[in-house]
């Protein structure tokens, strides 16, 4: 950990209101992370303690080996993309990219080289004598990102810097900042508040809320495993179905079912919570297969987005989200609003919020 970044035990108020508390996190040489939580969650402030914008109140912050904590940012050779990219609009691609270069004393030709480079890296080729007014939301977001990779900084952090872009641009320059990312290897901390962004981008999600970190670890790890409801709700679409277990089975209003293999079920029975993401549902129209073993619930509506179907489904009192692959759904018709439905669970793929998995 001597060469990534190591945050240790930061804490931060502003007045009576305590927004970091005691949060520690390690980011290897060469990763990706992001924070991830709503708004006032914290991940903004800890990000700007890192850059040194905000002093921490408690705890370190180590950069490749060295305690920054007190350091100037200027001197902590960390690089940063705004969310408003943050150009100087008089100055040409190229002057705004090669600034940092020059407050650090870089000759000319050097500058120029390394400008060259970086926008060849971010594939801006060409657009040096352009003023950033000339230039898209996506191409300005590409020369923020370049003028914060042409100092080579030991820390790249990105403040939610794909906000301000439309969703078909967003995908666009996503897609490219993981490909930098993984092409320069430099470790990076990136703030957003897109759960899609952050399961796409990083190699692990922190997330935050109230100031601490409530889960991190690998996207698809969370995703599958939350720790508690909270990150089971906040980290994607969620179901929460209210069961009783009863002699070794599964009761939800008229349905019972048995456990979905690998589930640990609590030791003393009775009432819990299971958490079903929208696709791990199987769904057939009543009266199709073995009428056993389901949930026997009624459909209120679907939704069509394309490839997918979202099924609105009336499941013992409560209105459950739904997943499908369109063929699935329109070719069978299961599309008429009060029809009912039977649904199975996959095999291992229910989340036990407070009673666990093996």
């Amino acid at each position: 950990m001597s060469e990534g970044l190591s945050v240790a035990g930061v804490g931060k108020s502003f007045g009576a209101v305590e927004v970091l508390k005691a949060v520690s996190l390690n980011v290897p040489r060469g990763a990706f992370h992001t924070l991830l939580g709503p708004s006032g969650s914290g991940k903004t402030t800890l990000l700007k303690v890192i850059a040194g914008f905000t002093p921490a109140d408690a705890g370190h912050v180590t950069l490749a080996g060295q305690d920054i904590t007190n350091t100037p940012p200027e001197h902590r050779n960390i690089g940063v993309v705004f969310q408003n990219y943050a150009l100087f609009p008089h100055m040409t691609v190229a002057q705004n990219v090669a600034f940092g270069l020059r407050m650090r004393g870089v000759g000319k030709a050097e500058r120029a080289e390394r400008v060259e480079a970086v926008l060849r890296l971010v594939r801006m080729t060409g657009f040096g004598h352009r003023k950033p007014a000339a230039l898209s939301g996506g191409q300005q977001q590409r020369v923020a990102l370049a003028r914060a990779l042409v100092i080579r900084p030991a820390l790249l952090l990105l403040d939610e810097p794909l906000s301000a872009l439309d969703r078909k641009v967003r995908q666009e320059v996503r897609e490219e900042l993981k490909r930098i990312q993984a092409e320069t290897h430099v470790t990076t901390v990136m703030v957003t508040h897109d759960q899609e962004e952050a399961l796409f981008l990083a190699d692990r999600v922190v997330v935050l809320e109230g100031g601490a970190i409530r889960q991190q670890g690998a996207p698809a790890a969370i995703y599958r495993n939350p720790a508690d409801e909270f990150v089971a709700g906040f980290l994607g679409i969620i179901n929460l179905l209210p069961v009783v277990l009863e002699h070794g089975k599964l009761r939800l209003g008229e349905s019972v079912i048995a456990p979905p293999q690998g589930l640990v079920l609590p030791a003393a029975g009775g009432s819990f919570n299971l958490a079903v993401r929208p696709e791990e549902f199987f769904v057939v129209s009543a009266g199709e297969g073995d009428p056993s073993d389901v949930l026997k619930g009624q459909l209120i509506v679907a939704e069509f987005g394309g490839p997918v179907v979202t099924l609105k489904v009336s499941l013992a009192g409560q209105v459950i989200s739904i997943l499908a692959l369109s063929p699935d759904i329109l070719d069978a018709g299961l599309t008429e609003p009060g029809m009912p439905l039977w649904l199975r669970i996959r095999a291992g793929q229910l989340l036990s919020v407070g009673a666990g998995r093996a």
